[in-house]
């Protein structure tokens, strides 16, 4: 592995690391970033676009380091002032990685994931084509995702009404042209197998307690343990005629088990994937 590969490799998992403060987004990351790349490739953008787009679509959060635990994992709705905190991650993002030597991989889609054709959005509240193209790409994917999976305080819509929401919202919220380029997948194979999935193959797991997703990577299998982030709850993996359950134990991790780590795996293929178009 080339230096600047390891250096995409370690901030790729830095990333991760990130998103496992929130025992609900797991997969969010790995998710974005596979809608992303498959709305540049519909779009028709170059092999470099489209590896940009999944590269920034897994560190578009980054900055969610900053919102501190009782924000970012509040149940219910938000107060005003505590959406404002959480209105400070793509600036916060932007701000760590911006002297990293790959920042320009990713400062774009970190910094302005959020912004609106219409002018609306955040930090800067930019519009129209003023928008890096790769933000744009992004915002419509981490929007899908956030619509389609299951949070603390209510679960996915479904697939239909996700895309309807962005079919209202084209050319306000969302680019006008991807987003349609986005609806063109509508329930493609290819959508499919992204949704409710944290990596190529895994779907993602209800916890038998408390019904919080739950990831499984791909070193997993039938009778290893997993660990539930929202309730520490232990379940093992067991093979049901419909594919892969899990199954409560009754006992509970403990710091090293729920400790928020990456997958090498999944990190180590991405890299693979990308770095010749972009490194």
């Amino acid at each position: 592995m080339s230096e600047k590969e390891s250096l995409l490799n370690s901030l790729l998992a830095l990333s991760m690391v990130v998103e496992a403060r929130d025992p609900y987004t797991g997969g969010h990351l790995w998710r974005v970033s596979q809608f992303a790349k498959l709305l540049a490739q519909q779009a028709g953008l170059s092999q470099r676009a489209a590896a940009l787009c999944e590269i920034g679509g897994f560190l578009h959060d980054l900055g969610k380091v900053g919102v501190p635990d009782a924000i970012l994992n509040k149940p219910g709705q938000l107060t005003g002032a505590e959406y404002e905190v959480i209105k400070t991650h793509p600036t916060v993002g932007g701000h760590l990685l911006v002297r990293h030597p790959l920042a320009g991989l990713a400062l774009e889609a970190v910094i302005g994931h959020h912004e609106r054709p219409d002018g609306q959005g955040y930090p800067r509240g930019l519009a129209g084509e003023v928008i890096p193209e790769v933000a744009r790409v992004v915002g419509i994917a981490d929007a899908f995702d956030a619509m389609t999976s299951t949070r603390s305080y209510r679960k996915g819509m479904r697939v239909e009404k996700s895309l309807d929401i962005i079919r209202g919202g084209s050319g306000s919220q969302f680019d006008a042209s991807l987003a349609q380029q986005f609806l063109s997948l509508g329930h493609s194979a290819a959508l499919a197998h992204i949704v409710g999935h944290s990596e190529p193959g895994m779907p993602l797991l209800s916890c038998p307690t408390c019904h919080a997703p739950v990831a499984q990577r791909r070193s997993q299998h039938a009778g290893d343990a997993l660990y539930c982030r929202a309730c520490g709850g232990e379940s093992r993996l067991h093979q049901s005629p419909d594919g892969l359950v899990l199954e409560m134990t009754g006992e509970m991790g403990d710091a090293n088990v729920l400790a928020p780590d990456s997958d090498p795996d999944l990190i180590g293929s991405m890299v693979e994937a990308v770095a010749p178009h972009v490194l």
